[in-house]
């Protein structure tokens, strides 16, 4: 059952032929770049996080996400996103099919779910499951600074140990993302490697994040990356930049992240998504969407070049 304002969102989709006529010509100065010249070799999918366009119809998003040469999405399916977890067993497989009309994909599923005690969690996998979905994001873990963190990474064990079970009865991946904070589990990185070490990376894995692990690390982030590498699931690729001591985010030409360390990554064997984000700009304004769409236009030219994807089909 929708609520009034997916309701809304369904039920007035924005005529495709004048979206993408609007969004071409918001971007004209950056080139297309469709799938085909993404590279002759290419291994990984290539997805991009939609949150700046959880306003769009399923069609709209599809033909978007296929003009701008994307493999697919990672999508918004948690509370406050593009489906809610009450609403999966009704809209996800419409999502999906407007996804594959497109021969696009729903890469990996953005979501809130971290435990298997929920049956809303429990439902949402099955479903996803069953529709082809070959890995979600999780919600994440977070330390209470007043208590032990040792005593805190002991007690999530068992909680992922669940979570991981039914992973691997259903044949879906976990992404966890290292997320940058003063009580974000991940946030140092050595922590994920100590909760993930005993299962198999494909039922748990890194969705590391260039950025987040830079704000984190600056200098010492390549030893946390070579710690994570067996473990890392996605790499989730956006910038940064230091102003007044404080992170802001900014586009891939203009931040700090090392723009060597994806073909490095690709070059080890590292065959899962490459994760585009933009998160520059207002999400929560649908007037921006063309902003959002020539600023992905602009960061794909730029990632193109740090990972050597050029050439023909």
């Amino acid at each position: 059952m929708m609520d009034a304002r997916a309701r809304a969102r369904h039920s007035r989709p924005m005529q495709r032929r004048q979206f993408l006529a609007t969004t071409t010509s918001a971007a004209v100065a950056a080139p297309l770049l469709a799938a085909e010249t993404l590279g002759v070799k290419r291994r990984n999918p290539f997805c991009v996080f939609t949150k700046p366009f959880q306003s769009l119809s399923y069609d709209d998003l599809a033909d978007l996400i296929a003009e701008l040469g994307f493999d697919g999405i990672e999508g918004t399916i948690r509370p406050g996103g593009h489906i809610t977890p009450e609403q999966v067993p009704d809209e996800l497989p419409k999502m999906v099919e407007a996804l594959r009309k497109r021969k696009l994909e729903l890469t990996i599923m953005a979501s809130g779910i971290n435990n298997a005690d929920d049956k809303l969690n429990v439902q949402q996998l099955r479903v996803a499951a069953k529709l082809g979905v070959k890995r979600y994001r999780m919600g994440y873990y977070k330390y209470d600074l007043k208590r032990s963190v040792v005593k805190q990474l002991d007690e999530f064990r068992p909680i992922l140990k669940n979570l991981v079970a039914l992973n691997k009865e259903l044949g879906i991946q976990a992404i966890y993302q290292n997320h940058s904070g003063s009580n974000y589990v991940g946030a140092p990185l050595w922590d994920l490697h100590d909760l993930f070490k005993a299962h198999d990376p494909a039922h748990v894995s890194v969705g590391f994040d260039l950025s987040h692990a830079k704000a984190e690390g600056m200098r010492a982030w390549p030893l946390n990356a070579n710690l994570l590498r067996p473990r890392i699931g996605a790499l989730y690729v956006k910038s940064f930049r230091w102003e007044n001591n404080n992170r802001k985010n900014c586009s891939l030409a203009e931040g700090i992240v090392d723009k060597k360390y994806p073909r490095q990554l690709i070059a080890s064997g590292f065959t899962g998504p490459i994760n585009l984000h933009e998160e520059y700009l207002n999400h929560r304004d649908p007037k921006l969407i063309p902003q959002h769409v020539a600023a992905i236009r602009k960061d794909i030219v730029t990632l193109k070049s740090w990972l050597g994807w050029k050439g023909g089909k």
